[in-house]
């Protein structure tokens, strides 16, 4: 049995290798769902028991719409027409936009139907360094569809002011001016009928928030019904390449796809699972989001009125949406149906205060209970020394700080068992091809010199949790995207451009293979000596951060090693003379 710490660093290392790649395999390998074996979806009615959302053809140019979501009526019971109509030609020209620029938004809506068909983030360059921010809503192509619509739709024939329907605006542009702090951005539609419908998108300085704001002024003789609804339609393309392909490991492995908080418990729904492909649940104080790496659209209902969510899938396509219950607006009166919306980054504190549980979405896997308070922490570094890579260290002392008495109590165990290195092999000699004979005997020698010999193992059986909160941490936070370190380390959330830090890891690590007792077995000794070059290999496309974290780990390790190491050697001079 051996104790040493550099034999399980690297089978808990290739094991996490391992799983990255199997896992990213599986996604850009395993079963697909196609278009040609995906399920005809309705287009224009969802009849009982129809989602009634559907993912349109693609058009040439223009952007492509979805129908209306079922929508809840009454008992949240689905009415037998959405009300809807027919889809817009695929020939129909592209509708005249209104663009909206504030100070971390520049927005384009559409006039049919008020969507959101762009949304870029000025904050936030696509390539660091260069000009082109990230985009997040966009129709651009059918292989780039990414839109967010809303509306209202009802029972009968009655015009409604759906995602189909035109609107019209004072202005083409919106700027929101220096030193207000909110832009109103009105949209109007009238059935003719008198029936009028004001469709505001409310802009705050420094927030990605929107709020939408659809007020109906019934100046009609009878009564009114209407439903509101919100969606989100994108185009999910399909990636390719493996943990041991370059590239950023951080945004391939993030979740790319629709998620739902139902009030309880948040979920994300893989599209290429068929049980997803019809999904529907009737929540209140819930929340619908297509989130990726550092970024999330989502439309937010009013959280004390039931709603009901749908998704649809068809081939590498979905629909994600949330309906609200039918309301009568009696003439004469007038009635709201709200709506907030967010289209920006993962920022916690932004998420928090966007809506209850809305945070979840900087979705950090399994070990979020580890990666929140770690990410706390490395907050609270940053604030102080105004790095993240500054941060990382500092939290790693830190961690390191707070487990030294077990780190002392391994370490020391590793010295003794180095210290009785010869005994051990002279025991081996002595009772060469007799196992258990050798096993008992080193056994025996370990309880009388008082040693564990798998106290190495402690350390890292600890370590295996942080090591992954904070790659999840540098996964989904945004703050870190992008961030630099000093020197040729632009961006933490990717891997060394140069592999600088791994080489320095290996290194680091080499010396540490010398300090811990020598394995007896020639072959397993000619193996610990290549694991850290190995180990290097293995971390050179892992984020820099990540890097980062194991290397002052190593050497803090290093570090309290040798110390122990010298103490120990001293006391047992003393103890000679």
């Amino acid at each position: 049995m051996t104790s040493n710490y550099l034999r399980w660093t690297l089978w808990c290392a290739l094991g996490f290798a391992l799983w990255i790649n199997y896992q990213t395999w599986v996604r850009d390998y395993g079963p697909q769902l196609t278009a040609s074996s995906a399920p005809a979806l309705s287009h224009a009615s969802g009849g009982e028991g129809s989602l009634g959302s559907a993912i349109p053809q693609a058009s040439s140019g223009a952007a492509r719409s979805q129908s209306a979501p079922a929508l809840p009526s009454g008992e949240a019971s689905v009415p037998t027409s959405t009300g809807v109509g027919a889809q817009p030609s695929a020939t129909a020209a592209p509708a005249p936009t209104v663009d909206v620029r504030t100070d971390v938004l520049d927005v384009r809506l559409s006039l049919r139907g008020g969507t959101i068909v762009s949304a870029k983030l000025l904050k936030y360059p696509k390539v660091k360094g260069q000009p082109q921010p990230v985009e997040l809503e966009s129709e651009h192509s059918p292989d780039t569809l990414y839109i967010l619509q809303t509306g209202l739709s009802g029972p009968g024939s009655e015009a409604r002011p759906t995602q189909f329907a035109t609107f019209t605006s004072a202005a083409h542009a919106y700027t929101l001016a220096p030193g207000a702090s909110v832009l109103d951005v009105p949209l109007t539609w009238t059935d003719g009928h008198g029936v009028t419908l004001t469709k505001t998108f409310i802009f705050r300085r420094g927030r990605y928030q929107i709020d939408l704001e659809q007020t109906v002024d019934n100046r009609s003789a009878k009564p009114w019904e209407a439903a509101p609804y919100g969606q989100i339609v994108r185009y999910v393309a399909p990636t390719h390449g493996s943990f041991f392909s370059f590239g950023n490991i951080a945004e391939r492995d993030s979740f790319k796809g629709p998620a739902i908080y139902d009030g309880t418990r948040y979920r994300t729904l893989k599209i290429t699972s068929e049980d997803n492909h019809h999904l529907t649940l009737d929540a209140t104080g819930g929340w619908l989001a297509a989130p990726q790496h550092d970024f999330v659209s989502a439309v937010i209902p009013p959280h004390d009125t039931p709603y009901r969510y749908t998704l649809n899938v068809r081939g590498n396509e979905f629909a994600l949406a949330t309906a609200g219950p039918l309301r009568t607006v009696d003439p004469g009166s007038t009635a709201h149906f709200d709506f907030r919306l967010f289209v920006g980054p993962t920022l916690e504190a932004a998420l928090a205060a966007t809506a209850p549980h809305f945070d979840l979405v900087a979705n950090y896997g399994r070990l979020t209970f580890l990666a929140k308070p770690l990410f706390w922490l490395l907050e609270k570094a940053h604030s102080l020394l105004g790095n993240w890579g500054l941060a990382i260290i500092a939290v790693t002392f830190l961690l390191k700080l707070l487990l030294y008495p077990l780190s002392e109590t391994s370490y020391r165990s590793m010295a003794k068992m180095k210290a009785l290195a010869p005994r051990i092999k002279a025991l081996q000699e002595t009772y060469k091809g007799e196992k258990e004979k050798a096993s008992r005997a080193m056994m025996e020698l370990y309880k009388r010199e008082k040693v564990n010999p798998v106290a190495g193992c402690l350390p890292m059986i600890v370590q295996i949790p942080i090591f992954f909160a904070y790659y999840y941490v540098l996964l989904g936070a945004v703050e870190m995207r992008q961030a630099p370190f000093y020197g040729w380390i632009h961006d933490l959330s990717s891997h060394d451009p140069y592999f600088i830090l791994p080489a320095i890891m290996a290194v680091a690590m080499f010396f540490q293979y010398k300090l811990n007792p020598a394995p007896a077995d020639p072959t397993q000794a000619k193996v610990m000596m290549v694991m850290p070059f190995a180990m290097s290999a293995m971390f050179a496309l892992f984020p820099a951060g990540l890097v980062l974290y194991y290397l002052t780990n190593t050497i803090l390790g290093l570090v309290q090693q040798w110390s122990i190491n010298v103490r120990m050697e001293a006391a047992a001079k003393r103890k000679k003379t």
